[in-house]
């Protein structure tokens, strides 16, 4: 298992975790509200997403080290295209 987490600063955290969530609920078992998410992917690959004050923390979970590089750019890529009206800055760092 790998996990790695990004906290985005933004002020429109829960906007963006909601969009987020909606967007996947078409193929996967979303569970969201205003304040957390869950996406499972598969049983094996999970997002959790969290929206505190300024905040988007997003970590995700996957089984295969080797997935955790693409899986991250997915995230990021559909996270900046709702994002498309600010420069959201997604760094991701190894969870231990």
């Amino acid at each position: 298992m790998a996990t790695s987490v990004s906290n985005v600063k933004t002020e429109h955290a829960s906007r963006y975790l909601q969009q987020l969530c909606k967007h996947w609920s078409h193929r996967f078992s979303v569970e969201f509200d205003a304040a957390a998410g869950k996406v499972p992917f598969s049983p094996e690959n999970v997002l959790d997403l969290a929206a505190e004050r300024g905040n988007l923390v997003m970590t995700l979970t996957v089984e295969k080290p080797e997935d955790l590089e693409r899986m991250q750019n997915v995230v990021a890529d559909h996270l900046k295209r709702f994002a498309f009206r600010e420069e959201l800055d997604v760094s991701w760092a190894a969870r231990v």
